[in-house]
């Protein structure tokens, strides 16, 4: 059995028995989540991109767990400074984390650190997705990103049980372009995420479900801190 927990915005927790990882930890900056940094338990943290919505949490649940942090080269590295355990990687590469499997996919976004104190921002890599199996499952994190025609490629070349997907719009894709992502991927189950943290991303989550089913597509509505188990 596999649990997917979301804890809000892009952070969604990934267990397998006593193993699990953490995607996009941003705990301490969002008003919806229910658990804090140091409520995660986790063997892995894994970031799609370096804005601060997607990272605020890695450090201190990284450094609590003795954790591997995962992500694009740049951003390891970055991280790699604050004295955690990383795994650079690429687009296109795949990790093995023991329990589980996670390759990097692209994302249609930007990447960076600011550092508004010095009017500055670092390079954060490129911006990707995960693809996660573990027990069998496949588990798709789009990531912070657009529509793409690729989207469909990777429906056809993976067979995936969930799809993880931003519907907020503004920063990502808004509904209706995560419609048609949905589409593509042709998950056998489709989350929303990515929406409500800010006002900006305000969404109808009830009605993009609906709009799955409406296609023939199943969709799942996690609110902060609820498991799906697989």
């Amino acid at each position: 059995m596999t649990d997917i927990i979301f804890h809000g915005h892009s952070c969604v927790q990934i267990s397998s028995g006593d193993n699990s990882l953490v995607i996009d930890p941003f705990l301490r900056g969002n008003e919806l989540a229910v658990a804090k940094p140091e409520d995660i338990k986790v063997d892995a943290v894994l970031l799609t991109h370096a804005h601060m919505d997607h990272i605020l949490d890695a450090e201190p649940i990284a450094k609590a767990n003795n954790a591997k942090v995962v992500a694009n080269v740049e951003l390891a590295t970055y991280m790699s400074w604050k004295g955690l355990d990383t795994i650079g990687m690429n687009i296109g590469g795949t990790v093995d984390l023991g329990f589980a499997k996670a390759k990097m996919i692209q994302a249609f976004h930007s990447s960076g650190i600011t550092i508004a104190e010095e009017q500055r921002i670092i390079y954060g890599g490129m911006p990707g997705g995960f693809i996660i199996t573990v027990d069998g499952k496949t588990i798709l994190h789009a990531g912070d990103t657009g529509l793409y025609g690729d989207m469909k490629m990777i429906g056809d070349r993976h067979n995936i049980d969930v799809a993880l997907i931003p519907i907020g719009d503004h920063f990502t894709m808004g509904p209706e372009d995560a419609l048609q992502a949905a589409e593509w991927f042709g998950a056998k189950v489709t989350i929303p995420v990515h929406y409500n943290s800010f006002p900006v991303i305000r969404q109808d989550a009830e009605s993009f479900i609906q709009a799955l089913e409406a296609k023939g597509l199943k969709g799942h509505l996690l609110e902060p801190g609820q498991t799906l188990s697989i």
